[in-house]
């Protein structure tokens, strides 16, 4: 995408904690701030010896009343995009940043009272959504679980919002570990995880919207504790930092896998019974919607995928999101990270066919390649897959 990429100088550079920094973001042309969602994320592009890759980071404060953007980021030990922001980019330096995406947002329109779940750098797009809700008269919990005060990123931040909200956020922190240095400062509410005690203790009986993100393992435990709970998934937003899909899925024990699978219609696909992760959480209950043919537009023929190389052709549903998606459900297991059409891990060639995608690639593929993560089919399509 022709422009995607603005020019940005680091006004500065803010340690958080021993392993998380922000970054204050201004653009260097001069123009204004991008407009943003509380939830959203900035792509940037990292200047790596071998070639430049994109990375995404949350927004970890609104732009309203700010003259820059901010992004917190944790160093990850094998991270190579973290590891240059932390160590390469220093104060008056320059980056390249496409423009606020993402789909994990702050219902803004409703007023609901709002569960904020954060496990370690995960506060970050939370974060933002508490710096919204302090605007407006919504009750909101924010509750993050942390390893110990050392990694502990943002805490007085967090405090201060809570202060100034009148009384309608709670904050509660929970260390795994906390040190001897965090009990004599007092810097933490509960010791272990989050469990059903605390939450029951803390939440009043009444119809929440959950926005849960942290590690992968922490959101499972979250997700099963929380239906437990009796809070209905389509409550519960979340997102993964790196490849993800669907929490219900991965949070499914083996038992409930296994009774879903025999109420399948017989003509689902057959390797949909063997799948341990699908992308959509109810694709396990709408087999069907995948196996129905979609006609094309075109030229009243059923649209369908053919994957070359898998020898499989599956036909196209407009009950599927993406190609990627469909693939999926036919039990292959094509590559893939960001699902929004940033990384390129999904690109795949295209033999026959076109696509129409239902999101802007941010960097387009070239001729002959598609990204399959954020399109669909324009009629009969063959992939190199």
């Amino acid at each position: 995408m022709a422009g995607a990429f603005r020019r940005f100088r680091v006004a500065r550079k803010l340690p958080e904690s021993s392993v998380i920094t922000s970054f204050h973001l201004v653009p260097e042309d001069g123009g204004p701030l991008w407009d943003m969602r509380p939830g959203q994320y900035l792509t940037l592009r990292i200047p790596l010896a071998e070639g430049p890759v994109l990375r995404t980071y949350s927004l970890s404060a609104p732009a309203e009343g700010r003259d820059h953007h901010r992004i917190s980021v944790k160093r990850e030990p094998m991270g190579s995009g973290s590891g240059w922001l932390h160590d390469k980019l220093a104060e008056g330096g320059i980056v390249e940043i496409a423009a606020p995406r993402g789909s994990f947002c702050l219902d803004e329109t409703s007023e609901r009272p709002v569960l904020l779940l954060a496990g370690g750098v995960g506060l970050t797009p939370l974060l933002a959504m508490l710096h919204r809700l302090v605007q407006t008269r919504r009750r909101a919990w924010f509750i993050h679980a942390v390893e110990n005060g050392e990694v502990h990123a943002l805490r007085d931040e967090v405090a201060a919002l809570s202060a100034a909200s009148d009384g309608r956020i709670t904050v509660r922190n929970v260390y795994r570990a906390p040190t001897e240095q965090d009990r004599a400062a007092a810097r933490f509410d509960g010791e272990g995880v989050v469990d059903r005690a605390l939450l029951q203790s803390l939440l009043p009986l009444d119809d929440y919207e959950v926005y849960l993100c942290g590690p992968t393992p922490f959101m499972v435990a979250m997700w099963r504790l929380l239906t437990g709970l009796g809070i209905t998934p389509h409550r519960i937003a979340y997102e993964f930092f790196g490849k993800g899909g669907s929490l219900a899925a991965l949070a499914a024990p083996p038992a409930a896998v296994a009774h879903t699978d025999r109420r399948m219609p017989a003509h689902a696909p057959q390797s949909l019974s063997r799948l341990e992760f699908i992308t959509d959480p109810d694709a396990r209950a709408l087999p069907d919607q995948i196996a129905r043919p979609v006609q094309s537009a075109t030229d009243g023929m059923a649209t369908e995928v053919v994957f070359a190389r898998s020898g499989v052709t599956v036909p196209w549903s407009d009950g599927v999101a993406s190609i990627l998606e469909l693939a999926e459900a036919a039990g292959l297991d094509p590559a893939f990270s960001c699902r929004e059409g940033i990384c390129g891990t999904c690109r795949c060639g295209i033999a026959e066919g076109a696509v129409e995608y239902v999101s802007d690639p941010l960097d387009p593929p070239p001729p002959g390649q598609v990204l399959i993560c954020c399109s669909r089919p324009a009629g009969r399509v063959v992939l190199e897959l």
